[in-house]
């Protein structure tokens, strides 16, 4: 059996204006987060780990924001596209572990809606996908309201 690790990361500043969008769900809150797609950094960091876990890239090959077909898009098909490369190479995911870094607003009631739609676009079990949600405990530009990060981690399986 293979296995193969694959970690992600990603970052984006707030802005007002945009809805907040985390694992394709929209989180009620006054700002949101600047990117070229949705801004989804969650779904971003994700699909990062996977596409390094079978060193393809990173989601800016694939999705480059110079392009004007991904200007908008839902970071969903991201995610869809990086499950589809792995299963292309003939890896299925054992598992994700990841975790948003953001200050306000307060997540933990959105987690299990997060999970269900991670777990459903990339055909997995609830209990293979985990959402963790920390603050930068006011340090730095997560800390100050500037920005979000997510953090993840995938392991991938071949026979």
């Amino acid at each position: 059996m293979k296995i193969r690790v694959g970690q992600g990361w990603d970052t984006h500043r707030i802005v007002i204006g945009r809805p907040l969008i985390l694992g394709g769900i929209t989180i009620p809150a006054d700002f949101g987060l600047e990117g070229h797609s949705d801004a989804d950094v969650l779904s971003h960091a994700i699909t990062d780990a996977i596409i390094g876990a079978i060193a393809a890239g990173d989601i800016g090959m694939h999705f480059p924001d110079t392009d004007p077909r991904w200007k908008g898009a839902g970071s969903l098909q991201f995610l869809q596209h990086a499950v589809k490369l792995a299963t292309d190479a003939g890896f299925t995911i054992s598992n994700v572990d990841s975790t948003v870094i953001l200050e306000k607003p307060k997540l933990k009631d959105f987690r299990l809606t997060i999970r269900e739609s991670l777990a459903a676009t990339m055909g997995l079990a609830l209990d293979q996908v985990s959402v963790k949600f920390k603050t930068a405990e006011k340090v730095g530009p997560v800390g100050e309201g500037r920005s979000a990060e997510s953090q993840a981690v995938v392991c991938l399986l071949s026979p």
